[in-house]
């Protein structure tokens, strides 16, 4: 079940909110964990072993916690046992096909034969979410930033919550610690959780699956088939869909949130607005960059070491971000080549950047889609065509492209890309801040979500891009 889904907004929502509100406020972390439980196994009714994955995860980490709190002797022991077990199981579905691949690849290059079949597992939704979560926890509770949960409930709830189980934001427990004990749900709270869900609706279905239709297609008529003005516009349009995609889904979890009492922290924050890589990714997933920074990048020293310490900290962080986001060739190198330009920019770069702001946001145009090209493109080969069709101008580099294919694309979605590119920046959404109390903010709300259903009623809907990760 996903939020832009008309069960999940007819049925689920409604039934889930009726009980949550009708309940007495001492059962409604009770009736969340619970809740979410259901809301996760709707979509894993065929693989009833990533439900109990799930709830093993809550009562392994409970207890973890409260372990490393009584056991102040042998704290740092039962950290590491937790976060290996943490990690052991994020290992296993999402990085074991990937290791033996390569192992594969590696004896067949020295002569031998397979050495292991892969195992093709499916990787649970939402683990690698719920992982970094747990492991925040343990460490924060290891560092006496907070106390151990003293409730299994409470701390199923923090953990499962359905707003932001699946694909974030990734919230630390210390942010909402104080609200599974006492928070407020009222009206003001719930009127304005629902307009921010509706606006993380449209984003998701109206922009991101709409303009992703333009990616899809140049993915159907094959790399090697497309002009290189069809290229460059093919890795805008993923741009302008993963951004949509990911922040219409944060807001709506932000959203619903809001309307159960919750404050989830902001995971965006106009990124496509930035003049360097580095602040980029202070403003894309923040919740995800701040846990590189709080448990990786300061634990290794940050940037308090020598110069070739620090540079070696980011290569860390930037590795294993994009390996965290997926088994692929291609995510570590992404990984690398945003280690490069961010160090590009500590160098100094980025005061010459931040200087001439023109030249920083011309400088982003052309890097945000070309990293996102990376990210886009797992085959490698497939990832080498699309480079060189980049910078195939001349048209001299391949034989089957498509006479007008740009042409045809732009009349197809050019429109949309300029409204994307409108939507994508702070001043439109500073502008229905201020009216979204008006009767004109009401009913552009009523459009978008009535736009946003029709177009899931007739089917034009597509899973987070997230969800995969």
């Amino acid at each position: 079940m996903v939020f832009s889904s008309l069960q999940f907004i007819f049925i689920f929502l409604p039934i889930f909110l009726a009980i949550y509100f009708i309940i007495p406020k001492y059962l409604r972390n009770l009736w969340i964990f619970v809740g979410s439980i259901i809301f996760y196994a709707a979509g894993t009714l065929d693989k009833p072993w990533y439900i109990l994955l799930l709830v093993m995860s809550v009562i392994v980490n409970y207890i973890t916690g409260k372990l490393i709190c009584r056991n102040r002797s042998k704290s740092k022991k039962i950290l590491i046992i937790g976060i290996i077990y943490n990690l052991l199981w994020l290992g296993l579905f999402k990085y074991s096909d990937f290791i033996i691949e390569n192992i594969n690849a590696l004896s067949s290059i020295m002569g031998g034969g397979s050495v292991a079949e892969p195992w093709n597992l499916i990787l649970p939704v939402g683990i690698s979410f719920y992982t970094f979560q747990s492991i925040s926890y343990l460490v924060d509770v290891y560092r006496k930033e907070v106390e151990a949960s003293t409730s299994l409930v409470s701390f199923g709830a923090y953990l499962t919550m359905f707003p932001q189980l699946i694909a974030g934001p990734i919230v630390k427990y210390r942010e909402v610690r104080l609200q599974l004990r006492k928070r407020k749900a009222s009206l003001e709270n719930f009127d304005e959780g629902l307009k921010i869900f509706v606006i993380g609706l449209g984003l998701k279905v109206l922009l991101a699956n709409r303009i992703g239709s333009l990616w899809s297609d140049i993915q159907a008529v094959g790399f090697e088939s497309i002009s290189a003005p069809a290229a460059w516009l093919g890795i805008f349009a993923f741009s302008f869909q993963l951004y949509f995609d990911f922040y219409g889904y944060s807001m709506m979890a932000i959203g619903l949130g809001r309307i159960m009492g919750f404050t989830i922290p902001q995971n965006f924050d106009h990124p496509y607005e930035s003049r360097s890589m580095t602040e980029f990714w202070r403003r894309w997933h923040m919740t995800l960059g701040s846990w590189f920074k709080e448990y990786v990048y300061i634990p290794l020293g940050g940037n308090r070491r020598s110069v070739p310490r620090v540079y070696f900290n980011l290569l860390v962080v930037w590795m294993l971000t994009g390996f965290w986001h997926g088994a692929g060739w291609n995510f570590i190198i992404w990984g690398l080549f945003l280690f490069i330009a961010i160090a590009i920019e500590k160098a100094g770069l980025k005061k010459l950047l931040d200087r001439i702001k023109p030249l920083g946001h011309l400088y982003m145009l052309f890097l945000i889609p070309l990293s996102w090209m990376i990210f886009a493109i797992t085959d490698i080969d497939q990832l080498g065509i699309y480079i060189q069709r980049l910078t195939d101008f001349a048209g001299t580099k391949s034989s089957t492209v498509f006479e007008g294919d740009f042409k045809n694309y732009l009349d197809t979605y050019g429109v949309l890309m300029a409204v994307c590119a409108v939507l994508s920046v702070s001043a439109p959404a500073k502008l229905f801040e201020r009216i979204k109390g008006t009767l004109l903010g009401s009913v552009i709300l009523f459009a978008v979500f009535w736009g946003s259903v029709y177009c899931l009623y007739i089917g034009l809907n597509d899973p987070f891009l997230y969800f995969r990760f």
